[in-house]
């Protein structure tokens, strides 16, 4: 008798219908309970993180990588050389891996500066700014902004690419903590790694949010960046030696683009997590944050 009710599809649309209502009711009892839980989690299908997070790190790949190139190809001996230290320091850089980074950009720079131009270099930049608008529209899906909504001015994705090239070339000391040792240097990354994100936020988002609201985002997004920057120091130089010796010069350009989307992926969880506590009750009001969906509620 069991196993002939097993086989009636009633009994399944029964069954189907009795599993749904309990999820909606678990849903519920977690939204009312943790809402920051549940907003979290819709905010995240929203934002559609890892494939705004690819999306992100191919940008960086196919357009920034290229520019860090031209800018060191133009630039004097000295800041090339700070480049160069900056890069070894970012992805704990040693050996062979440490050799052939020297080998692209010292050698190769004068014949790269002749075989692009300025006109060729200033292409490059344009191109790079295709990362400025990645991470606008990721930074507007964080924050509820429709495409449709108020428009920025197209100068700061130059702006933020400048800057962010500025702070490439300084990772060296800062990854050192100026001499200072491990503590210093962590103190000092996340510092700095929290300024940077919080303007990126409110520059990308053209000043429509206010500069307080941003403060969790950019404290998330550089707890994240920070702690993979010292992952970076133990996984990196093994990961590209390996590959080195596996594939060749092709190698490591999988290791660098597979570490890429980790870090977007970083990024994207931490600016969207800090959006969402940012509007969440006390939160919100202790920070004079806008609500969701505040676009929708000002006067047009």
């Amino acid at each position: 008798m069991a196993r002939s009710s097993l086989l009636r599809p009633s009994w399944w649309r029964s069954r189907t219908a009795r599993l749904v209502a309990r999820a909606q009711r678990v849903h519920a009892r977690t939204e009312s309970r943790f809402p920051v839980v549940t907003h979290l989690a819709d905010r995240m299908l929203a934002v559609n993180i890892f494939d705004s997070a690819t999306r992100l790190a191919a940008q960086c790949f196919l357009t920034a990588v290229p520019l860090v190139f031209v800018f060191a190809s133009f630039a004097p001996q000295v800041l090339r050389e700070q480049l160069v230290a900056s890069v070894r320091a970012v992805f704990g850089l040693s050996g062979a891996a440490s050799a052939q980074l020297e080998a692209v950009f010292r050698p190769q720079s004068e014949d790269l500066q002749q075989a692009t131009g300025v006109v060729g270099a200033l292409m490059v930049l344009l191109s790079a700014t295709a990362v400025s608008r990645a991470m606008q529209r990721l930074c507007k899906r964080a924050w509820g902004i429709p495409r449709s909504g108020p428009r920025v001015a197209v100068w700061r994705w130059p702006v933020w690419i400048g800057v962010w090239l500025l702070v490439l070339v300084v990772q060296a000391p800062l990854r050192d903590g100026f001499g200072a040792g491990l503590g210093v240097a962590v103190v000092v990354t996340f510092v700095s790694q929290t300024a940077l994100w919080w303007w990126t936020q409110h520059l990308l988002l053209g000043g429509l949010v206010r500069w307080v609201p941003l403060l969790p985002g950019a404290v998330f997004t550089a707890a994240a960046v920070t702690a993979l920057s010292l992952g970076a120091g133990f996984y990196m130089p093994r990961a590209i030696d390996r590959a080195l010796s596996a594939y060749g010069p092709a190698g490591p350009v999988f290791v660098l683009l597979s570490w890429l989307i980790v870090v977007c992926v970083a990024v994207a969880v931490g600016v969207s997590t800090g959006a969402v506590v940012a509007q969440e009750g006390a939160v919100a009001r202790w920070l004079g944050s806008p609500p969701p969906g505040w676009l929708d509620q000002r006067p047009r």
